[in-house]
């Protein structure tokens, strides 16, 4: 029988926003995989995770979460990752990786697969979805993500803030994610482009150190580096007037 990787989305942080589909597939899996920074500190995904399966069933693999300029350093860490999971399938046939937020979304599952599916060939991979930060921040900070026909941008601060830039100069609700080094910049761009006094971000949604705020309030001081941020989309035509 085929082994079987699923990547399962259980959302930024908050237990109760798993779905019932993402319980399902973490409880019927032989083994749960989470990830974890090579300082060892327990994450978002595992603490997640332990509200629904036990201990002894969670395996720690160490993938370079945070590296992004030493790629000798990140590909050497995916690769034993791959390695160690790889084990696990051939061993158990069935894993679940968990990942905050969605596996299909800046997620480490999507490397992480594409090196399992090489190491054992014959893999299904399957995933299942989870909330995002940027809908549990709409939901938290009562933000409108879209309407009508408007466009939503969604964009990493990682590739850098002419990139946010450019998104906020165009039509629609603008996501930037991961933009926590980098707040002073983004603060500068949500004014040069009119946008800061909607604009609204967050960290640690559904955690007890939880912080939503209006972006107006942005000082340029470093914030967590998962923070998000949502500048809606400028609305003057009342009611529908996206439609």
């Amino acid at each position: 029988m085929s082994s079987r990787l699923v990547g399962v989305g259980v959302g930024p942080g908050d237990p109760e926003l798993v779905t019932v589909k993402g319980v399902n597939a973490l409880r019927a899996a032989d083994v749960v995989v989470v990830p974890v920074m090579d300082t060892g500190e327990r994450g978002r995904a595992e603490a997640t995770v332990l509200h629904y399966v036990p201990s002894d069933k969670v395996v720690r693999v160490v993938f370079a979460l945070n590296e992004r300029t030493d790629r000798a350093r990140r590909e050497a860490a995916w690769d034993a990752a791959g390695e160690r999971v790889a084990g696990l399938l051939r061993e158990h046939g069935s894993v679940a990786f968990a990942t905050i937020g969605d596996p299909n979304v800046y997620s480490t599952f999507t490397y992480l697969a594409q090196t399992v599916a090489a190491l054992v060939p014959g893999t299904v991979v399957e995933t299942v979805p989870g909330i995002t930060a940027m809908q549990d921040l709409a939901a938290r900070s009562g933000a409108v993500l879209t309407e009508g026909t408007e466009p939503l941008t969604l964009v990493p601060v990682t590739a850098g803030a002419a990139v946010l830039k450019d998104a906020l100069n165009g039509p629609g609700t603008v996501v930037a994610y991961k933009f926590g080094r980098q707040a002073a910049e983004v603060a500068e761009a949500l004014r040069d482009s009119g946008r800061l006094d909607d604009a609204v971000w967050g960290s640690a949604l559904g955690l007890p150190e939880e912080s939503v705020r209006p972006a107006a309030e942005l000082d340029g001081a470093p914030l967590p580096y998962l923070s998000t941020l949502i500048a809606p989309a400028r609305r003057a035509d009342g009611r529908g007037g996206k439609l």
